[in-house]
C-alpha cells in the first residue's frame, strides 16, 4: 500500500500565514489582483515553502513568475522547490507567454544530495528548451550563486539590485554591481521597486513569444533632432520615441557602444550604436547580445555606425568577437538598418553596415566618412608621391575625405542607398521600418550557426 501524506487545512493555514518576502514580490510586481499562485500547497519534505509561483498581468501582459523565498530555509533550493519552477516553463512553453524569475537563495538543500542536483538539471533543460521561444527576464533580488546564477544568466534580460550577490563559484565578493560592469547585468537598479518598474517597462516592449508582434504603444515624437557630433545615446533618444528608451548593459563597454530597447512610431525596434572609437572584443560581445535578442523575437534592428576600425591589441580575441558579431549580424532575419553616423572604416563598414551582409537597407550621414582603410593609413598609401613631394598631410586628409572617402562616392557604387543630413535621421529610419515591415527572408535548414 503506498503511503500518503496527510496535510490538514489547518496545518496549511499556520504554515502559510507568516509573511512571504517571495509572495510580496510577486504580488508587487503584477498588475493589482491579477496574481494566481501555482501549487500553492507544495512543500519540501521539511514543510517549507523556498518558493512562490504563479501567473497573471503585468502592465496587462500575461506573465509566469517564481520568486525565491530567502526568509524560508535561506530560500535553499529543494526538489519540490525545482518541481514548481520547472511547472512555470512549462506553462509558459505551452502558452507562449514570458517568465520572470526572482532569486534569492543560498544555495541547495544538502539534506536532499544528488536528488535535488539532477531537479535542478531538469530547470536548465527547461529554461534553455524556451530560450528565443519566449522571453525570460531574471531579476537578481538578493542572493543568486551557483547554478541559479546559471540559470539566471539564460534569460533574454538580467535585471539585479546594486547591492546583491550575483556570482557562479563560491565563496566570491563579486557583486551584481560588479557584474553589469562586466556585461552580465543587464540592468542596474537601487532596489526592489525599481527593478519591478524595470521589468514592466522590458516586459511591454518585448512579444509574449517569438509568433508574436511585440505590442504597439501610444508615443510622442522626441523632443531633440540628431547632430553632428552627438554621443551614440542622444542620438537613439534623437530617433527614438519620446521617453521610450531602456538601455541593456549600460555599465558594459559604454566606452565603445550603446544598446537599448525602444520604441519608434509606438513599435518596438532594438539599437545598436556606436561612439566613434575602434571596435574592441567587449563592444562585439555587447553588440552580438542584442543582435541574437532582436532576432529572436523578429525586432527590428536600427545599427548607429560609427567606428574607427579594430583595435589592433588582442589580436585572437578580437577576431574571434568580430567573427561572432558579423555571424550574428549576417544570420539574423530581422529587419536591419544601418545609419552611419561618423565613420565606418574597413572590417567595421563590413559588419556593421555592410549591404548584403549586415544590412537591408543602408543610409549615411552627409558629414559621415566610409573607407576601406583609416584616413590615416589610406593617405599614405594612395598620396605617397604627393607626399614625397612635400604637399600638406592635413590637406591631403582632408582631400580623400572629401573625395573617395565620402559618402557620396559611395552611394554611387551602391554601397549605401541613401544620404541625410543629421536631422532628417528619424524620418529616414521611420520610412525604413515601413518598407521592411513585411520582410521574409528563408534560410538553409540547420541547427544553428557555429560561430
Amino acid at each position: 500500500m503506498t503511503d500518503c501524506v496527510l496535510i490538514h487545512k489547518e496545518d496549511y493555514i499556520v504554515s502559510n500565514s507568516k509573511d512571504s518576502k517571495a509572495l510580496d514580490r510577486l504580488v508587487s510586481m503584477f498588475d493589482e489582483g491579477s496574481f494566481t499562485q501555482l501549487d500553492a500547497f507544495a512543500k519540501s519534505a521539511d514543510g517549507d515553502v523556498e518558493v512562490v509561483a504563479g501567473f497573471g498581468t503585468v502592465n496587462e501582459c500575461p506573465v509566469y513568475a517564481f520568486s525565491q523565498d530567502v526568509t524560508a530555509c535561506d530560500g535553499a533550493v529543494s526538489v519540490a522547490h525545482c518541481a514548481k519552477i520547472k511547472k512555470v516553463y512549462d506553462l509558459a512553453s505551452k502558452t507562449g507567454c514570458p517568465v520572470v524569475s526572482i532569486f534569492d537563495s543560498n544555495g541547495v538543500k544538502l539534506t536532499e544530495g544528488f536528488e535535488v542536483l539532477s531537479a535542478y538539471g531538469e530547470l536548465v533543460k527547461a529554461s534553455t528548451s524556451i530560450s528565443g521561444v519566449c522571453p525570460q527576464i531574471a531579476v537578481i533580488a538578493g542572493a543568486c550563486l551557483g547554478t541559479s546564477a546559471l540559470i539566471a544568466n539564460m534569460a533574454d534580460v538580467v535585471v539585479a539590485v546594486k547591492d546583491a550577490d550575483f556570482y557562479i563559484s563560491a565563496p566570491s565578493d563579486i557583486t551584481a554591481e560588479a557584474s553589469y560592469n562586466e556585461g552580465t547585468v543587464d540592468v542596474l537598479v537601487d532596489d526592489f521597486d525599481a527593478a519591478v518598474e524595470a521589468v514592466g517597462d522590458i516586459v511591454s516592449l518585448l512579444p509574449s513569444n517569438n509568433l508574436s508582434s511585440a505590442p504597439i504603444f501610444d508615443f510622442a515624437a522626441p523632443s531633440v533632432l540628431a547632430n553632428e557630433g552627438d554621443d551614440a545615446l542622444s542620438i537613439i533618444r534623437a530617433v527614438a520615441d519620446d521617453e521610450s528608451v531602456v538601455e541593456l548593459k549600460g555599465g558594459y563597454a559604454s566606452s565603445n557602444c550603446k544598446t537599448a530597447l525602444a520604441t519608434v512610431m509606438g513599435t518596438t525596434v532594438g539599437f545598436v550604436a556606436f561612439e566613434g572609437n575602434a571596435l574592441c572584443p567587449a563592444c562585439s560581445y555587447k553588440a552580438e547580445a542584442m543582435i541574437k535578442l532582436c532576432d529572436a523575437y523578429s525586432i527590428p534592428v536600427v545599427t548607429l555606425v560609427n567606428a574607427d576600425g579594430i583595435i589592433n591589441e588582442k589580436e585572437n580575441q578580437m577576431l574571434t568577437a568580430l567573427t561572432k558579431l558579423t555571424s550574428a549580424y549576417a544570420t539574423a532575419t530581422c529587419p536591419k538598418i544601418s545609419v552611419i553616423t561618423g565613420k565606418a572604416v574597413g572590417a567595421s563598414y563590413i559588419t556593421l553596415a555592410g549591404k548584403g551582409a549586415n544590412a537591408d537597407l543602408t543610409v549615411a550621414w552627409d558629414c559621415s566618412v566610409a573607407s576601406p582603410l583609416s584616413v590615416d593609413s589610406a593617405v599614405a598609401f594612395l598620396y605617397n608621391d604627393r607626399l614625397a613631394k612635400g604637399e600638406n598631410r592635413e590637406e591631403l586628409k582632408k582631400e580623400y575625405i572629401d573625395t573617395i572617402a565620402s559618402p557620396f562616392t559611395a552611394a554611387a557604387c551602391g554601397a549605401i542607398d541613401d544620404i541625410c543630413a543629421p536631422a532628417d535621421t528619424r524620418a529616414k529610419v521611420i520610412a525604413a521600418l515601413d518598407m521592411l515591415a513585411g520582410k521574409r527572408e528563408n534560410t538553409l535548414p540547420r541547427k544553428h550557426s557555429v560561430k
